[in-house]
């Protein structure tokens, strides 16, 4: 496909609980642009194949629902093939799951073409893993968000509580940092910053101020 080089797009990558869809979304909502959230196309393509119970070793299988599925995001929700499954992505189990077969090269190369069919007019805000290094590697702002391991923590338990997912916050932390490991290992678009992104440590400041950081960037980027 052709890819919209002359619409604006502003990356956000960044580990797990790092703010980035929180700051995806209120970047989106003050500059009237579009969103991706990569990270939940690949967690509802992970519960796709939980719930047909397809093998994670059956890769061409896997491919095959990559590329058959219909992917949309409606008012802040996600949706494959028209139903919302918004809440059903968000368990532990999913993104378990959504880590292993992101680090297939094959997997990650289906769904390249439908993260970037996401650049429409006015301009998109993406997030997640590889944003700025792989599928928008011509992004007019690349951001590499992070925080202290302790904050994530606190941030993703919060989140999965309030989404009345039970969870012990002991095995959360060894969950994050082994998906921490094995984003930074995979052979395949490791989870590391690009040479051009500004890295933003929001570990102590809060949404709003992460937010305006970003802004002054981008106005900075105009002038």
């Amino acid at each position: 496909m052709s890819i919209k080089k002359n619409v604006p797009v502003i990356t956000i990558d960044g580990p797990t609980a790092s703010g980035k869809g929180t700051i995806a979304r209120k970047l989106s909502d003050v500059l009237g642009w579009s969103i991706l959230d990569s990270g939940a196309i690949y967690r509802s393509l992970a519960f796709y194949i939980i719930l047909r119970k397809v093998s994670l070793v059956d890769i061409n299988s896997i491919v095959d629902i990559a590329r058959e599925i219909e992917f949309s995001f409606i008012n802040k929700k996600i949706f494959i093939d028209g139903v919302d499954v918004s809440h059903d992505i968000r368990s532990e189990e999913v993104g378990h799951t959504a880590s292993i077969i992101s680090a297939n090269k094959d997997v990650r190369h289906a769904l390249l073409d439908i993260q970037r069919s996401f650049l429409e007019p006015p301009g998109l805000i993406a997030d997640g893993r590889d944003m700025g290094a792989v599928v928008f590697p011509f992004a007019s702002l690349k951001i590499f968000l992070t925080a202290n391991i302790d904050i994530r923590v606190e941030r993703r338990y919060k989140q999965l509580i309030d989404d009345k997912v039970s969870v012990n916050m002991g095995n959360l932390r060894c969950a994050i940092l082994e998906r921490d490991l094995r984003d930074s290992e995979r052979l395949v678009s490791p989870l590391i910053p690009d040479s051009d992104a500004y890295i933003l440590d929001n570990s102590y400041i809060t949404d709003n101020e992460t937010v305006n950081v970003i802004l002054n960037l981008w106005k900075n980027r105009l002038c």
